[in-house]
């Protein structure tokens, strides 16, 4: 029986939770500017870049920071997987929830990120270095 030793667990974890803070705290920055306190908000911005540099450090550890024409074939896997999978689930379990629009709202966004990822891959393909 293989097992994913529990060190690849971890930084799996790790990487989550600092990534999501991160997402929090770009949150907690707009929500300062919002309220007139631009200062507030670049020092929740400053956390969570600081939090994003932790967060990509776990992910190098893990091993999942590889050749970018395999990064984007994952994305791009991933984001149909949420595409077609996971929202849709969402969305029929939420039934008239707010949740509900807010996922469909993701579905049209990523839609575009899905374009532009296989624009990216196509691009890299026949890019004999780096992308116009």
């Amino acid at each position: 029986m293989s097992r994913v030793p529990r060190s690849q667990e971890h930084l799996k974890t790790g990487f989550a939770s600092e990534a999501a803070a991160a997402a929090r705290y770009r949150a907690y920055a707009r929500a300062a500017r919002d309220e007139g306190k631009p200062n507030l908000g670049k020092r929740w911005e400053a956390l969570a870049e600081a939090k994003d540099e932790l967060a990509i450090r776990q992910l190098t550890a893990a091993g999942q920071v590889r050749a970018a024409d395999r990064v984007i074939a994952d994305a791009l896997a991933e984001d149909r997987f949420e595409n077609d999978v996971l929202y849709p689930k969402m969305i029929r379990d939420s039934g008239a929830d707010a949740a509900a629009e807010v996922f469909r709202d993701v579905v049209a966004a990523q839609a575009g990120h899905i374009e532009e990822l296989d624009e990216l891959r196509k691009r890299l393909q026949a890019a004999s270095g780096d992308i116009d």
